[in-house]
């Protein structure tokens, strides 16, 4: 395991030495989203009874900062090392498909993590939120930031140059992320729309997550547990295939 160890140091040393960048920005970025959509909404909108807007962001800004890091680690890492050429370095190693994968996948979970938990500390201070179930929030970020993390790990892959990947996250990660619940209840939405959103598994990671909190969501938690582990799974056995392949990586 001393390859997968160094492999895993290597990502997470990676994010960690640009943190203002990689970890302070979104944070603001999340901040700003929560004193505009806070500032005008606050008494306007009333998601759930006795719930304020600005507690009701909370937990979606949080989530959804650990996604989109989480996906942005592993897909930059691994697209930066094909164009630079240094990906050879990773694959001359005797490091298994599975070592390859985890490492990836933990250090971009871990970056969302520390993402996620940075947006909730620095917003509480905004608005009291409950937490009755800790032990759902902690199953969903780590199944959310696992989720991306391996979406970014396929991007990577897929992609040959940087456009390619602007194009990924801005045509599928960006519009999956905003249009999953994040500053609204689906069931606010026509009921077409509402079907739509059902098909959306960021969706059931956000309402999974927000549970954790109010104890009430759109959808039953156990539902979206199960989805968004099928999901992981899903994916993570895909993901594992095209790196046992070699594809777009040794050729």
């Amino acid at each position: 395991m001393t390859g997968f160890q160094t492999l895993l140091y290597k990502e997470l040393l990676r994010f960690w030495k640009v943190s203002f960048q990689t970890i302070a920005a979104p944070i603001l970025t999340a901040m700003l989203y929560l004193l505009v959509f806070g500032h005008v909404l606050e008494g306007r909108v009333e998601v759930y009874p006795g719930v304020s807007y600005t507690a009701f962001l909370i937990p979606g800004l949080a989530m959804m900062s650990l996604l989109q890091n989480a996906f942005a680690n592993s897909s930059s890492s691994v697209i930066q090392s094909k164009v630079t050429g240094n990906i050879i370095f990773i694959l001359l190693p005797p490091l298994s498909h599975g070592e390859f994968f985890w490492a990836y996948v933990i250090a971009a979970a871990i970056r969302g993590l520390v993402v996620g938990a940075g947006v909730f500390a620095v917003t509480l201070f905004t608005s009291a939120v409950p937490w009755p179930s800790p032990l759902w929030a902690l199953t969903f970020a780590l199944l959310g930031g696992g989720i991306l993390g391996v979406m970014g790990l396929i991007a990577g892959i897929w992609a040959d140059k940087f456009d390619q990947m602007a194009a990924f996250q801005n045509f599928i990660i960006m519009p999956l992320t905003f249009l999953s619940g994040v500053f609204y209840s689906v069931h606010s939405l026509p009921p077409f729309w509402q079907g739509v959103s059902h098909l959306n598994p960021f969706f059931y990671m956000i309402d999974g997550f927000r549970f954790s909190f109010f104890g009430v969501s759109d959808v039953s938690p156990w539902l979206s547990l199960s989805i968004v582990g099928a999901c992981f799974a899903g994916l993570s056995l895909g993901c594992l295939q095209l790196i046992k392949a070699g594809y777009k990586l040794r050729r």
